[in-house]
């Protein structure tokens, strides 16, 4: 049996789909601050079958739950003070994103203005499609990594 320990202050992120906690822990950057993750790969799960937990003690601000709704708005967040869960937060489609994905369009003025920010904007929540803000090139979520 793993054992992993208990969290202060953080989040423990849940029902992620197996095989995808490492990219999660770099979209959200999680190399970079001062905190402390554990990562689980397949553990066993009667709903999913199998699954990924990500268990990241920090600041409960620090976390972007933007980028993690982008990635996969499914995936169950519960909030951590005092080693208590305080908060399941419920993901959402944010409305507009910044430089969390790229447009591929080659035409599209990002390629060529480099500094310019990747916006996306998100154009029917139903079918989750997202269109770049200056081209309205549509991205495939479902090639999203």
């Amino acid at each position: 049996m793993l054992n992993v320990g208990q969290i202060e202050e953080g989040y423990v992120l849940d029902h992620i789909p197996a095989g995808k906690s490492l990219s999660i822990y770099y979209h959200l950057q999680l190399d970079q601050p001062d905190c402390s993750v554990a990562i689980i790969k397949n553990a066993r799960s009667n709903k999913m079958g199998k699954k990924d937990i990500l268990k990241v003690e920090c600041d409960i601000d620090a976390l972007d739950l933007d980028v993690l709704a982008v990635i996969d708005h499914n995936i169950t967040v519960n909030v951590i003070k005092d080693g208590e869960i305080i908060e399941k937060k419920a993901l959402v489609l944010p409305g507009e994103i910044t430089n969390i994905l790229k447009c591929k369009n080659p035409r599209c003025i990002t390629s060529i203005e480099q500094e310019l920010p990747h916006i996306f904007v998100l154009a029917d929540e139903e079918k989750e499609i997202y269109r770049c803000k200056y081209c309205e090139e549509k991205y495939d979520m479902t090639r999203f990594e």
